[in-house]
């Protein structure tokens, strides 16, 4: 039960329903080349016998109103490549190429050269290719000195090589990969935190400022999910975004459980700060936020070790944090 989203103005109960009533009207815009997996990460497309397209599209929410506010537009870019590619990621498909779209009030410059840099550092980092995009400069409709962000991926893999989850059964290990910080989920109860609670983004906060903690950009697993794909076997990998740890049970097999051991990792000060500012409570936290692990991996007992050694020396840390069990495909925090 997420009820300080709710109060911050996110019902997410809503947005399910709605996106249900929908869901036959999409659905008959399909064809036998659509591979549809039950709450999917990434949307696949079956080219040919052996090969599909993977597409993915995200944005950055209200993350964007903290980093307008701050007038630090450098990095907000790696958030949105960030937010697409690791969607990516799940299935174990790499990025081929990248598109924005940004639409604005009136179009300043030197904000747009900082916005892209930021999405060419992010499409670096993933090794995918920044080909297009759209800016549309919309007056009278925006604000001034708002905009907004849209990023679109695809990716090309062998229908084989395909990370779906299907293989996961009780005994596996669930491995945690850590996250920077926030990445770009939960922004709008953390605005309301600071605004009910009159916090600054310039005070002092872990060793820097509360704002440039909140802006610390999202992390791109693209890299690592790669080499692990060719190094160890991974059976499922869940990308920690909205909705928290409730990500985990979108790669459950029918008949399985995850069960979650929350302090078997350290997680960053930010998440007890807004925990304590915002009065929310424990269990509500793992539903709205990533608590420091961004990508989690299921695997077998032996691979977990093997992945963690790889992970420990590429970056960023990982950590076993819980273990399938017997159960009807959600997750458990203990």
């Amino acid at each position: 039960m997420v009820e300080s989203y709710s109060k911050a103005g996110v019902d997410i109960k809503k947005a399910e329903n709605a996106l249900s009533a929908t869901k036959d009207l999409i659905l008959s815009t399909h064809n036998k080349a659509v591979i549809s997996p039950e709450n999917g990460f990434a949307a696949l497309y079956e080219i040919n016998d052996k090969q599909v397209l993977a597409s993915a599209t995200d944005g950055v929410g209200t993350k964007l109103d903290i980093a307008i506010s701050m007038k630090k537009h450098s990095t907000i870019g790696i958030d949105l490549v960030a937010m697409v590619v690791n969607d990516l990621a799940v299935y174990g498909i790499k990025p081929l190429f990248f598109l924005d779209y940004l639409a604005t009030s009136k179009l300043e410059p030197e904000v747009f050269s900082e916005i892209i840099k930021g999405i060419v550092e992010g499409c670096k980092q993933a090794g995918c290719a920044l080909i297009g995009g759209e800016t549309a400069e919309m007056p009278g409709f925006y604000p001034d000195k708002k905009y907004d962000l849209a990023g679109f991926a695809i990716g090309l893999a062998n229908k084989d090589d395909l990370i779906m989850g299907k293989d996961i059964e009780p005994s596996d290990v669930i491995i945690g990969f850590a996250s920077s910080g926030l990445h770009s989920n939960g922004f709008s109860l953390v605005r309301k935190i600071i605004k009910d609670k009159g916090l600054s983004l310039d005070s002092e906060f872990d060793g820097s400022t509360l704002g440039k903690t909140l802006l610390e950009p999202t992390l791109i697993y693209s890299s690592l999910v790669e080499e692990l794909k060719q190094k160890t076997i991974i059976k499922g990998l869940a990308h920690i975004t909205g909705g928290g740890f409730k990500n985990i049970e979108r790669i459950l097999p029918d008949a399985t459980a995850a069960f979650i051991s929350k302090d078997s990792w350290q997680r960053p000060a930010i998440f007890d700060f807004l925990k304590e500012q915002g009065e929310i409570d424990e269990a509500e936290l793992f539903d709205i936020f990533n608590m420091g692990v961004g990508m989690v991996a299921v695997a077998a007992e032996p691979e977990a070790e093997k992945i963690i050694e790889i992970a420990d020396d590429k970056g960023p840390a990982a950590f076993k944090i819980g273990r399938i069990k017997k159960g009807n495909e959600e997750v458990s925090i203990e």
